[in-house]
């Protein structure tokens, strides 16, 4: 547990901390076992999903690499910006929508290797989600130890919507960007932390949580020191909204409105920030009428992140990792539509899982049976959801 006046935490102190120079590899090594077990666990989950495929008649790959918005960022990537698909719910769906780092990775891979576009997306996501391991066990190590870092990466790998991190999607991308610009503001190293926040902010709307984590811990720290702080703050709290805000302006004035024109993109998708009133809406319908097995299980991870959240005040941890959090879980309960993806909106919110974390890592040192059947229990659950919501439910992840 972090003090509460602290902004920026030092890692937690181990009873009897090695030499320096043995540190470092220390660390390492322990970073190559949380993202050997992150693979582990999500091969094992694409062995899963690849055997329900067969089984329903169906071939895993073009599953893992062409399945709903995959199909937006393919023909971003092949054909540029500007193709609608008309739709009467409530109107045209624009691929103005989407983010621009994705396609262009999936341009660069393409025309650097012979592969196509799907198989691209594969390994820009599946490379993304092992950089995201190693820096979700870089952030949980620093602030409460490596055996809460390897606990940190596992729950995450098996999250119930944890398949999507083996998909051809963005959350993987974000959550690297994410988790290497906390772990830079944790360390103190701002334009990293800004550079890398510019980048996340490309990579999704959600992005922008990020930029808001690097710009409220630069405030806090400008405000402590009485603005007695190193142009390096300021440059890293410069650069962190850049990514988000060129791309929602270039949208605006594509679209003839500098300000609103990607809000209105986004209004005929159908999503729009009402502070949480579609959702409340949704929910009572869901509830009176029924609906299928997706929307109660969003509701219920969606209500978890939020007790999660609570708990991680509670333990008062820095205040990186605290806004990132908080945005996230801001626009997933703010936001309107598409109910059903809202767990996978908090994907890269992976510090709301650092107090499970700390417990698994504990249980793993006084108990490591009782350790083994929760992680198997947890196993179990993410591949079989996870295969459900791929082959079987045919709702958008």
């Amino acid at each position: 547990m972090t003090h509460a006046g602290s902004t920026l935490a030092p890692p937690v102190a181990a009873p009897k901390p090695a030499p320096r120079g043995r540190a470092r590899p220390s660390l390492v090594r322990a970073g190559g076992v949380a993202v050997g077990l992150f693979l582990g666990v999500r091969l094992t989950g694409v062995a899963v999903l690849a055997l329900v495929a067969h089984l329903a008649g169906r071939h895993p790959l073009p599953l893992l690499a062409r399945s709903w918005d995959s199909v937006w960022y393919l023909g971003i990537a092949a054909h540029g910006y500007g193709h609608d698909l008309p739709s009467s719910d409530p109107g045209p769906h624009s691929d103005l929508a989407f983010f621009p780092l994705y396609p262009a990775l999936l341009r660069a891979v393409t025309a650097l290797a012979p592969v196509g576009g799907g198989t691209a997306g594969l390994l820009i996501s599946w490379t993304a989600a092992a950089v995201a391991a190693a820096g979700i066990h870089a952030v949980g190590s620093r602030l409460h130890g490596r055996a809460t870092g390897i606990a940190l990466v596992l729950l995450w790998g098996l999250l119930p919507h944890a398949v999507v991190l083996s998909m051809a999607y963005t959350e993987p991308v974000l959550t690297a960007f994410a988790a290497w610009s906390l772990y830079a503001l944790l360390a103190g190293n701002w334009l990293w932390a800004g550079a890398l926040a510019a980048l996340a902010g490309l990579a999704r709307p959600n992005g922008l949580a990020v930029a808001a984590a690097v710009l409220a811990t630069a405030g806090t720290e400008v405000w402590r020191r009485r603005g007695k702080v190193s142009h390096r703050l300021w440059t890293g709290a410069a650069l962190a909204p850049l990514g988000w805000t060129a791309y929602v302006l270039w949208v605006g004035r594509r679209r003839g409105d500098l300000l609103g024109g990607y809000f209105e993109v986004q209004r005929l998708w159908g999503s729009t920030f009402d502070f949480g009133l579609g959702s409340l809406q949704f929910v009572r319908v869901m509830l009176l009428h029924g609906t299928r097995f997706v929307f109660p299980m969003a509701l219920l991870l969606v209500v978890a992140a939020t007790v999660l959240y609570a708990l991680l005040l509670l333990d008062r941890v820095p205040l990186p990792p605290l806004v990132f959090s908080g945005v996230l879980l801001l626009i997933a309960l703010g936001g309107s539509g598409f109910f059903e993806s809202k767990p996978r909106f908090l994907l890269p919110a992976f510090p709301l899982l650092l107090p499970l974390a700390q417990m698994l890592a504990k249980t793993a040192k006084t108990r490591p049976w009782h350790a083994t059947v929760l992680v198997a229990t947890l196993a179990g659950l993410s591949y079989v959801y996870g295969a459900y919501l791929v082959v079987y439910a045919q709702a958008p992840l």
